[in-house]
């Protein structure tokens, strides 16, 4: 347990990150664990707290420090994000009913498919790009394009945009803008700018049908 938590610590910081690739997880295994939790954060409905963000930014800023490789990295973490959009999508096509029917529990509530559907009901399926930048969102937006039966065609085609330039933009934030001296200083508050950044969108919906709600009435 200490160990996995030790990992999860890793993934934001640049030094621990570097760290865990050299010493620990070392070579492809890096590369895989890396790649795992880009796939699990958009495939697997139980990925919707992993750090997916502040992870592509650190992963820049560890690639323009040399240790990894940035054409192979934004290659491998954008195919895995396509490939969990497409699990994500397979799965709310054939077991999504399901899911409407689940209890709430520590880790997963029915509030955070209703906020999916709302931002999805608002964009259409531009909300699969969107959802990109949106934390929990973008865990539930294949899922739920699979839900409502978006044509595969469609849905690969805005899959694939979402999927590049996510990764892209934000690797490559990592990568050109790691090495400047006041970010490095301060990188943890870089790391929870970026958070704030992500949450906004879904904190602004919220406060919108908050207000909506009584009018409504």
């Amino acid at each position: 347990m200490e160990f996995a938590l030790e990992i999860f610590r890793s993934l934001t910081d640049p030094d621990r990150l570097i760290y865990l690739l050299s010493q620990v997880i070392t070579g492809w295994l890096g590369y895989a664990l890396l790649a795992g939790i880009v796939f699990a954060e958009t495939g697997l409905l139980v990925g919707l707290f992993l750090p997916g963000d502040s992870l592509l930014f650190t992963v820049g800023v560890v690639a323009g420090a040399g240790k990894l490789d940035i054409v192979e990295i934004c290659f491998l973490l954008t195919a895995a994000s396509i490939i969990g959009d497409q699990s994500g999508y397979l799965l709310g096509h054939r077991t999504g009913f399901r899911i409407f029917k689940r209890p709430d529990s520590r880790f997963f509530k029915q509030e955070y498919i209703k906020r999916t559907q709302d931002f999805y009901n608002k964009h259409g399926g531009k909300t699969l790009i969107y959802a990109k930048f949106v934390p929990i969102v973008r865990t539930f937006a294949p899922f739920m394009a699979g839900v409502g039966r978006m044509p595969y065609a469609r849905f690969v085609s805005f899959n694939v945009f979402g999927g590049l330039g996510w990764v892209l933009s934000m690797t490559l934030a990592g990568y050109f803008l790691g090495e400047i001296p006041v970010i490095r200083r301060n990188f943890e508050k870089v790391v929870i700018g970026i958070v704030v950044v992500s949450v906004l969108p879904v904190v602004i919906q919220y406060l919108q049908s908050r207000g909506a709600a009584p009018a409504s009435r």
